[in-house]
């Protein structure tokens, strides 16, 4: 009878074996020729591991045994991406702390991964949430501030109810919390942004540099959206008088002879200025109304556009036409300047919203430089027609002819826009790196000194989320309270904790150096290792945290 096989037996002593040989740890500048795998590091949300993760680690670990076998010298690591919603979320459902949680599932994935037999570099391990890591988060969120990418600003952001905090435009899918599925809704709140718009044209031109599939870099690409347009100012007539200008943003100006009317977003804050006291409550409850719906549904060509007039016109710069202002649902005010320049007949959207109200629709572009009736709107370029002396310009020339003119007039400028916002790095949660800052009623926002980061997270805190839109951490006075960096006077902490994603956004470089207690990262190891040579994860993080982390 053959003898049983004792699986857990001589899965022991294998495992033993090469732990003891330490066939799994990188060598910083080894003579091998590197090869960094790179996995998506899980969130510790659950009390284990799913299949999901086997379907990401095991086939990830398959190559790095390989690349072994082949004579590289691999750094394939691990760690846990510990802060953040879905770490305190499972910790609020279960009625625990999420340290504890936290530290308990940690425990149980790295039991469970080791189970399986991966081949990860356990003496690189971390996790996002240990203060010897999060300490360097805080430190990279000052270096930003220094340079002015980090800065502090009110606006309308969205917030998800059940969550109870603030999220950024990547994490509102389909009109819904990206971890709970709860749709969002607007709140005027402060918040701490980064200033990734800075480097957008980085970004759109680091894309032909990256041997990612198309998929991903097209998804980037687009959530990125760089537009050639025009901005110029119409002077709007206010409610009180007085003469405000409403700037334009178009990538069409060669359409500028064709605007019937101005459309401007529900949250502009020039729209109680233009509005007539008559017609002021209907265009508040209509706002209300508006800013309920996401901003998916609408910019969304598929959905009904409305709109309500405000009372008051504004002045086409180019041909002194007056013509009326709308408030509608399909203009967002964090896309372009919040007001669309409405050109019915060259615009799909303009064309059903002068449909419904009644609007003119003047043609001014045409294939072949001939008046024509349409049916439809026409949005292809063509020939200029009833444009002044700009007629039987192509679209191409007129553009460059306009541009020169409104810059030549002081009313205008060719420049470039982009869909995507800056990113905003503030939570109203507890569960999270704490953002180095003290508010100090004489200087300001003041820096934490460097040489007293990190700023602990306190233990002993009622981490429940608040409707307010504070964070739990302003309940606890003694994270609170403190004293300003400059003058020793009584101020007050940040009580916003940062993004999960400002945590994720930089785990690749620390895997290179883990243990560094004096910096983030030791600049020769990164030199060693970096670029990543292949990296495996979910395509759901193609606008979050690849777009971060780039």
């Amino acid at each position: 009878m053959e003898e049983e096989y004792r699986y857990t037996e001589i899965e022991e002593k294998w495992k033993s074996k090469w732990e003891e040989l330490g066939l799994n740890k990188a060598v910083d500048f080894s003579e091998k020729p590197k090869f960094y795998l790179l996995v998506m590091f899980p969130y510790p949300s659950g009390s284990g591991l799913h299949v999901g993760h086997c379907r990401n680690y095991i086939p990830a670990d398959v190559v790095a045994r390989f690349k072994r076998m082949k004579g590289f010298n691999v750094l394939h690591p691990i760690g846990y991406d510990a802060f953040g919603l879905p770490a305190e979320n499972y910790a609020i459902e279960n009625g625990v702390h999420p340290k504890m949680s936290t530290e308990r599932n940690i425990a149980t994935f790295g039991r469970q991964l080791k189970n399986i037999g991966l081949s990860y570099d356990w003496d690189r391990e971390f996790a996002t949430s240990e203060p010897s890591y999060y300490r360097w988060t805080e430190w990279f969120f000052e270096f930003l501030y220094k340079r002015g990418l980090a800065y502090e600003d009110k606006s309308f952001q969205w917030w998800c109810p059940h969550c109870k905090t603030v999220l950024a435009n990547e994490q509102i899918i389909d009109g819904k919390c990206w971890r709970c599925d709860t749709p969002v809704e607007k709140k005027e709140l402060k918040e701490w942004f980064f200033r990734i718009t800075t480097y957008a044209d980085k970004l759109v031109e680091g894309l032909d540099r990256i041997d990612w599939p198309d998929r991903i870099k097209s998804m980037q690409a687009n959530w990125i959206g760089k537009s050639e347009g025009a901005e110029l100012a119409f002077k709007g007539i206010g409610n009180d008088g007085n003469m405000y200008d409403i700037p334009v943003y178009t990538k069409r100006i060669d359409t500028i002879f064709g605007v019937t009317f101005l459309a401007i977003a529900p949250e502009h804050p020039l729209l109680s200025s233009l509005t007539t006291d008559e017609n002021k409550e209907k265009v508040a409850q209509y706002a209300e109304e508006a800013l309920r719906k996401v901003d998916i549904d609408r910019l969304s060509t598929e959905k009904e556009k409305t709109g309500i007039f405000l009372g008051t016109y504004a002045v086409n710069p180019l041909n002194g036409e007056r013509v009326p202002i709308f408030v509608g649902d399909y203009v967002v005010y964090s896309y372009g300047t919040g007001v669309v320049m409405g050109v019915p007949a060259h615009d799909e959207r303009d064309f059903v919203f002068a449909r419904k109200y009644g609007l003119p629709i003047r043609v001014v572009v045409s294939p072949d430089g001939k008046d024509f009736e349409i049916n439809e709107a026409y949005v292809d370029d063509g020939v200029l027609i009833n444009s002044a002396e700009f007629s039987g310009l192509s679209s191409t020339k007129a553009r460059k002819n306009l541009n020169k003119v409104i810059e030549e007039k002081g009313i205008g400028r060719s420049t470039v826009r982009y869909k995507m916002r800056d990113w905003i790095i503030s939570r109203q949660r507890y569960w999270g790196a704490p953002i180095p800052v003290i508010h100090c009623p004489q200087h300001g926002a003041v820096l934490v000194p460097e040489d007293e980061l990190p700023v602990l997270l306190p233990d002993e805190v009622d981490f429940t989320p608040r409707d307010t839109g504070e964070s739990p951490l302003a309940n606890d006075k003694e994270f609170v309270n403190t004293n300003c960096p400059i003058d020793s006077k009584p101020a007050s902490r940040e009580t916003d904790t940062q993004d999960g994603f400002a945590c994720s956004s930089w785990y690749y470089l620390r895997y290179a150096d883990p243990k560094n207690d004096k910096a983030p990262f030791d600049r020769k190891k990164i030199d060693y290792w970096l670029p990543v040579d292949l990296y495996i994860g979910g395509a759901e993080h193609a606008v979050m945290h690849l777009l971060y982390s780039r």
